[in-house]
């Protein structure tokens, strides 16, 4: 047996530690990753810093200037822990490293080895194992057991001028219906309630490999799936935005009444300068569509602040949009000038930081009111939601209306008499249903009422 096979001198199986930085969909990757070495290796949770390593992986982002440095600081902590004996190798792997891998090996020596975020299986082989075939619809999950994010396309078609992500990731490439239809039934097996739809953009499926919008037709087939109760769509693309989706969405109850689409601006000339491919009066009225044909959507954006171009005028038409659409979360980025994007070929960023910051703590400031309107609007309302942890006698729960690790949560204080008596930790994963008592523009506060 060779000693890279996850088997020390001593006779003990090694043990790898994984950290994921970035988007959601990096997640899935390392997830993937761990289930071909699971059983080969002792897999350390990610949050247990003290424990020694044989490995530490880091799946790195590369998507703007702060995910980088974020990247960065964590392959240079990881070298000082190597340092100090407290991790044997270092591989690095992700964005990060398949958008500066010639540069990147000179730079930090201290890593042992470098893996773009194709090259999955050559990671899985450097750590002697052979990767397997029916690896793709399998995850060891690092999510709370109850939700998982299922990833139903790599790669972009679309070439927005300050997005690097087709560089880093390639063309557009959907997961077969089947194997993202038997990853789902291996979540659900292992006890997922609910899915979250990721992709570069989701609303894009199907269209390499069935030539049409094929999202509605997954959304199908992913709620006959026993044991999964709600599913969730994430990043999705406002051009062309598929109207059946939204029928699902008003009719089918695990659909979630909820849709992340990044807009990232109104200006008729910064939409135009971004090649989004859509307009002010197009994104108006499907915003208007969304809300007629799904009752009761919460929608999910992000904007960006600062693009070359943006003229004062541009961004006081963005905070008049926000003020009107009003946005139930959103989210906003500075601009940040990427090499190889259209944006850093064809414009100067001109605009300088200290504009960017204060127009983005405009807008926040601005969306922070909508949020606590929205939120304070819910308070005697009853709702479902699943419990996702407990801590000092509170459940942490969300609804259809809170995605995890972006949204704000729902605050339960444990009653022993609505619960039977029930031992609190138990009922995690659980739907309850409750009573929205109080809000604040992030979180709120409720009591609960029964179980579901």
């Amino acid at each position: 047996m060779s000693r890279t096979d996850g088997m020390g001198m001593d006779g003990r199986r090694k043990t790898v530690r994984t950290l994921t930085l970035g988007c959601s969909k990096n997640r899935v990757d390392t997830e993937h990753l761990l289930s071909q070495i699971e059983g080969h290796y002792e897999i350390i949770p990610e949050d247990d810093a003290d424990a020694y390593a044989d490995y530490q992986l880091v799946n790195t982002c590369g998507f703007i200037g702060d995910a980088k440095e974020e990247s960065v600081d964590a392959i240079l902590n990881a070298a000082e822990l190597k340092k100090d004996g407290r991790i044997g190798k270092i591989f690095v792997f992700g964005c990060l490293s398949q958008r500066y891998g010639k540069e990147l090996p000179e730079l930090l020596p201290e890593v042992d080895a470098w893996f773009g975020a194709r090259e999955t299986d050559s990671l899985v082989r450097a750590l002697g194992v052979e990767p397997e075939e029916d690896a793709r619809t399998r995850r060891h999950l690092t999510t709370p057991g109850h939700y998982a994010f299922l990833k139903i396309s790599e790669g972009c078609d679309r070439r927005c001028s300050y997005c690097a992500i087709p560089l880093i990731r390639g063309r557009h490439r959907s997961v077969p219906m089947e194997e993202l239809v038997a990853e789902a039934g291996l979540l659900a097996a292992k006890g997922v309630r609910e899915l979250i739809l990721i992709a570069q953009d989701t609303t894009y499926y199907g269209l390499d490999l069935y030539h049409r919008r094929a999202l509605a037709e997954l959304l199908d087939r992913l709620s006959e799936i026993d044991g999964i109760e709600w599913i969730r769509i994430h990043y999705s693309y406002p051009d062309d935005f598929p109207d059946d989706v939204l029928d699902r969405m008003a009719s089918n109850p695990k659909v979630c009444r909820y849709m992340d689409i990044p807009l990232q601006h109104i200006s008729d000339r910064v939409l135009s300068n971004m090649r989004r491919n859509v307009d002010g009066a197009w994104t108006r009225a499907l915003i208007r569509k969304m809300r007629e044909m799904v009752p009761g959507v919460v929608l999910r954006t992000t904007m960006i602040v600062g693009h070359p171009g943006e003229t004062e005028a541009d961004f006081q038409e963005l905070l008049d949009f926000v003020r009107d659409a009003r946005f139930e979360r959103l989210g906003a980025f500075r601009y940040s000038e990427e090499e190889g994007t259209y944006g850093a070929e064809h414009f100067s960023d001109e605009i300088s930081g200290e504009t960017k910051q204060e127009r983005w703590d405009e807008l926040m400031r601005e969306q922070s009111l909508i949020s606590l309107a929205f939120n304070q609007s819910r308070i005697d309302s009853e709702e479902k939601v699943v419990i996702d942890d407990f801590s000092d006698g509170v459940f942490v729960c969300r609804s259809e209306f809170e995605s995890p690790e972006v949204d704000g949560e729902i605050l339960v204080k444990y009653d022993s008499s609505v619960f039977g008596g029930v031992e609190p930790y138990s009922l995690i994963g659980e739907f309850i249903r409750v009573r929205i008592t109080g809000a604040d523009e992030y979180d709120l506060i409720a009591e609960p009422l029964a179980l579901i």
